[in-house]
């Protein structure tokens, strides 16, 4: 069976991507800061038939992070993706770049890109042939959007190294993909206040990440959207 890793996933992106996993027969490590609702995400991946390894905790926090690889060399045989899921936002709402206090910038910096970069560091000897990595990003990261500055800069800064990693590893399919607007928590936070009923679910994301992670796509940019709407990659 094989084995995937994915960050933030007791709720919205990265449970609907588990689930889609878990019922495809993949075995699954994954991890969130809340235990309690980790805890409850992994009851259902299991309820989906999945092996399952639950991992709580802070990502920005290397001890985590080695716990976290160390539950992929309990479940053996080796990692077929990772998928860099897990992101905080930071200040809601978002502050101009003038405003923008460095002491919480820096934390969004440790969660956003440099966490997942040493996860890669920590994982990259377990990665088979093959083997997918996959960097969840934003609009934000390529466009301006005034009071955007923190969130979509650290997410530019995951992009770039995740592009230069696919063009030192060869061997693996390296990936950023933006999985669009979605009604998530994250969303709520980001839009305080603001009415997000017609925002799709995040569901609606997962069959681009799927194209991406089960599919033979070359390493780039994508837009889940765009890949779940072509029929070339269903």
């Amino acid at each position: 069976m094989p084995t995937a890793v994915i960050t933030g996933a007791s709720r919205g992106l990265g449970l609907a991507l588990a689930r889609a996993l878990a019922e495809r027969g993949w075995t699954l490590a994954v991890d969130a800061r809340g235990a309690a609702d980790l805890a409850a995400a992994a009851e259902d991946l299991r309820a989906r038939g999945a092996v399952v390894r639950a991992v709580p905790g802070d990502l920005a926090a290397a001890a985590h992070r080695a716990e976290l690889a160390g539950a992929v060399a309990d479940l053996g045989g080796g990692l077929d993706a990772l998928v860099h899921n897990a992101s905080i936002l930071g200040p809601s709402p978002q502050p101009a770049l003038a405003d923008y206090p460095l002491d919480v910038l820096e934390s969004v910096y440790r969660v956003n890109v440099l966490a997942p970069l040493h996860l890669t560091q920590l994982l990259l000897p377990s990665m088979r042939e093959g083997g997918r990595i996959v960097s969840v990003t934003s609009d934000a990261a390529v466009e301006a959007y005034p009071g955007w500055g923190g969130y979509g800069s650290s997410k530019a800064a995951l992009e770039q190294w995740t592009a230069v990693l696919a063009e030192e590893l060869a061997h693996l399919r390296v990936y950023r993909v933006d999985p669009g607007d979605m009604r998530t928590q994250m969303q709520a936070e980001a839009f305080p206040g603001e009415d997000l009923s017609d925002r799709p679910p995040p569901e609606d994301s997962v069959p681009g990440l799927l194209a991406l992670i089960e599919g033979d796509l070359p390493s780039g940019r994508y837009q889940a959207h765009a890949l779940a709407a072509d029929p070339a990659t269903r």
